[in-house]
Formats: structure tokens, sequence, C-alpha cells
């Protein structure tokens, strides 16, 4: 009879420090900026987490901006707006 060893190879959870500080949105809600890089169906992946983050905080705007092509980097006037229009910004891949 021979024997069978199990291996999982399941790490710890990571201890992480808690935050010291809440930050507080602007009242309103979270502006959210959205960096797509025109790559296929980033837009649905990112339309998705839109909707994701909407039913977790309240959101007061969101600006979608989206690059030229996907293997230059975004351009300064696309990056200046989402400084000044968000207070986070998600950008994805998609294909």
């Amino acid at each position: 009879m021979s024997k069978v060893k199990l291996v999982v190879p399941e790490a710890p959870v990571p201890v992480t420090a808690e935050a010291k500080v809440q930050r507080k949105f602007a009242q309103g809600g979270l502006r959210l900026g959205i960096l797509d890089n025109s790559k296929g169906n980033a837009d649905h992946l990112l339309n998705f987490i839109v909707d994701g983050i909407k039913a977790q905080v309240a959101v007061a705007s969101v600006v979608i901006l989206r690059k030229g092509s996907v293997s230059l980097p975004a351009p300064k006037e696309i990056l200046d707006r989402l400084t000044a229009e968000a207070d986070f910004v998600v950008s994805a891949m998609g294909d």
C-alpha cells in the first residue's frame, strides 16, 4: 500500500497595520477618475469597477478619460485633468 502526501501551499494571511487616519471625502462623495488605456474591453472592465465602487461609497462625480494609444503613456493634459478633477484614479487593461 502506498502513502499519499498532500501539500497545501497556503500562506498565512499577512498582518496589516490599521489605518491611523480615515480619509474624508468631499461633501457629496468621492471624485472618481478613470483612465482607460484604450485596450480592447478595458472600458467594459472599468465600467464594472465604477459600478462596484458606487455600490460601496458615495461618489460625487466620475471623470473618464481615454488614452490615444495603449503603447504610449498618458499625455500630460490627461494626467493634469485627472489630478484636478479626481480624488482617486483607477486604470485597467483589457482584452
